[in-house]
């Protein structure tokens, strides 16, 4: 057997070079590079190790190792996760501060290598620096807390375990059904330790992504629920467009009238004026799908998880027999809701179902309340992009104004606060790539990370990032990278001095917007109810390299929006809105418990609303 003595740490990054999948005869290397922040656990390995291969692998520095992870899964997500991205990390802060970015790519089902630096195998000289020490065992850091997180998890104690933890952690990345973060945790001896490792580790290896089918009698099974029923209903997930089954759910929704309601990963699975989109759905939907769903006899649930916001905390649902069918990959998201399981791809599935369905469609009756619906909904939109609110104009105006300086290529991101239902309910998807919203673990500080990663993976695209002031105050650092490495971004930064999501749920739920503002604490008092902080968030977007344009009227909005498409680096377009003006929820609720017992009246108000809101919450058996 010929051999190559390699340290564990060039070994890994001479591995991940040779990796590729292929999908519909298009082969793609897997790794597009990694990136990382050196530290004492990483730097002499697999520093060394990157620092070795900079001219065939490529490094990205990053600002911080949680928006790090966070621009990865980003990536992943913009290329239907055949592509991915590594992090690397020194041990102890730097590989638990990944904790956050690996738990939102878990739920999220993206793909993730994460490569922590960990203590010493040979436990010699323990405690090392930043090593967390156990009385009940040795074999034991802060890299066990990404157990429960990841999808494959080891240790690589010796140099020679990667030759099969390799393969295994390909095999999950790779997986539709199984993918997530991966974590190998590195000892940073062995980092360092050299080996001789098999040649036959540093091929080429090319990874076929299958379509998998259904079984045969659950697609005839499905067949006959589809034909026997009268008010059907299709939910759009994620998988849909991770499948790039756009087309084929366009022909379906067309061939039998189906109308369609999408989740935050669907939407843009069929364009906002598709004669069968029904929009948003659940929580944050349009009345005109959660009406549908209310009176659905049959949900098609094509590539989603059926979350809380999608089935308005199983409160969606009214039909006593209504039933379900679940196309998935992923087995364990198939069979929610006690559906009829499709184990398999939405793509082929959607063909096989178009064929075998036949002439079914919909009624005249139920197709025209479909169009009612979507008439009647224009009609809002267009009524809250320009409600002419003032002085300060309102949320969804500002959204109208960057969804129509936008382009169809272009892409939106956002992830937290307010801006994400306002952002499913109102933009107007006209590319299935055009509207990305981490909102499976809706982590603040995803947005201008995961935008830097969407534009990685598509630098030809404007790429709109709209964050608000708190959750661009928790993790802006990687303007520096954008400007840094090329990738222009435009930031619609919008600034209303608090948490607005969170501030709108507190005083529903009785607790009266408490400490939800940003304010000094007063002395009287006691209480953040002081003046607004002073905080200058142009300036500190300035401060980080960005080309900065403040705008106070909505006008001033489009024109710097024009200037941003225009300029050559990162722009922070700065905008004011009303803290308080909302866009209205549409025949929908969600499950938030409320104090069962209070002092406080607004929260005793809350709680009898609650107790009548929560009755039309159903088990699916």
């Amino acid at each position: 057997m010929k051999t190559r003595k390699l340290t564990m740490g060039q070994a890994i990054v001479q591995f991940l070079q040779q990796q590729f999948v292929e999908r519909d005869g298009n082969e793609t290397q897997f790794f597009a590079g990694m990136f990382g922040i050196f530290g004492h656990g990483n730097v002499a390995g697999i520093g060394q190790a990157l620092h070795q291969s900079a001219d065939s692998f490529r490094f990205y520095q990053t600002r911080n190792e949680q928006s790090m992870v966070h621009t990865a899964a980003a990536f992943a997500k913009m290329n239907n996760r055949l592509r991915a991205l590594a992090c690397t990390t020194s041990i102890g802060p730097g590989a638990t501060n990944m904790i956050t970015g690996a738990a939102g790519a878990t739920i999220n089902r993206l793909p993730v290598l994460l490569l922590p630096g960990d203590i010493f195998s040979t436990r010699l000289v323990a405690p090392v620096l930043q090593q967390l020490e156990s009385p009940s065992s040795q074999d034991f850091s802060v890299n066990d807390c990404f157990k429960p997180i990841s999808r494959y998890w080891d240790r690589i104690n010796r140099p020679e375990q990667i030759i099969t933890a390799l393969p295994e952690a390909m095999r999950v990345l790779i997986s539709p059904a199984e993918t997530g973060a991966v974590t190998l945790a590195l000892p940073q001896d062995v980092q360092a330790e050299a080996y001789d490792y098999p040649v036959e580790l540093f091929e080429k290896r090319v990874y076929q992504i299958p379509r998998a089918r259904a079984d045969v009698g659950a697609l005839k099974r499905a067949t006959a629920w589809i034909r026997e029923s009268e008010r059907p209903l299709i939910i759009a997930g994620g998988g849909v467009i991770y499948s790039e089954a756009t087309d084929q759910l366009a022909r379906f929704a067309e061939q039998t009238g189906i109308p369609v309601g999408e989740t935050f990963a669907g939407k843009g699975s069929l364009p906002y004026n598709h004669p069968q989109n029904l929009g948003a759905i659940g929580a944050t939907g349009t009345p005109g799908a959660n009406i549908t769903a209310r009176g659905a006899d049959l949900v098609i649930a094509i590539g989603t998880r059926l979350s809380d916001f999608t089935t308005a905390s199983k409160t969606a649902f009214q039909n006593p027999n209504v039933r379900f069918i679940g196309i998935n990959v992923a087995a364990f998201d198939a069979f929610k809701h006690a559906a009829l399981p499709l184990v398999a791809d939405a793509r082929v599935t959607l063909g096989e179902l178009a064929t075998a369905v036949g002439n079914y469609r919909v009624s005249a009756d139920y197709a025209a309340r479909i169009e009612n619906y979507r008439d009647e909904w224009e009609e809002e939109v267009e009524r809250l992009y320009h409600l002419g609110h003032g002085p300060l104009p309102s949320q969804s105006e500002v959204i109208g104004v960057v969804n129509e300086v936008s382009r169809p290529e272009d892409v939106m991101v956002c992830a937290a606060g307010s801006l994400p239902g306002d952002l499913h309910k109102l933009w107007r998807a006209r590319n299935p790539k055009q509207f990305h919203l981490e909102y499976g673990y809706s982590c603040m500080g995803y947005e201008i990370a995961g935008g830097l990663g969407i534009k990685m993976a598509a630098p030809g695209r404007d790429v709109y990032v709209m964050v608000g002031d708190g959750s661009y105050l928790m993790l802006a650092q990687e303007i520096i990278t954008s400007i840094q490495e090329g990738y222009k971004l435009i930031v619609v930064l919008v600034n209303n001095d608090g948490h607005s999501s969170i501030g709108g749920l507190s005083r529903a739920t009785g607790v009266q917007g408490f400490a939800t503002r940003f304010r000094y604490r007063e002395a009287e008092s006691g209480q953040l109810q002081g003046a607004f902080l002073p905080v200058e968030l142009a300036a500190n977007a300035a401060s980080l390299g960005a080309n900065v344009i403040e705008a106070k009227t909505l006008l001033e909005l489009k024109s710097a929006l024009h200037d941003a498409r225009e300029a050559s680096r990162t722009t922070v377009v700065k905008i004011d809105v009303d803290y308080y003006e909302q866009v209205p929820r549409y025949e929908s609720w969600w499950d938030v418990p409320i104090a069962q017992v209070s002092e406080v009246d607004a929260a005793k108000a809350a709680y009898e609303e609650y107790e009548v809101d929560k009755q039309k919450e159903r088990y699916f058996l």
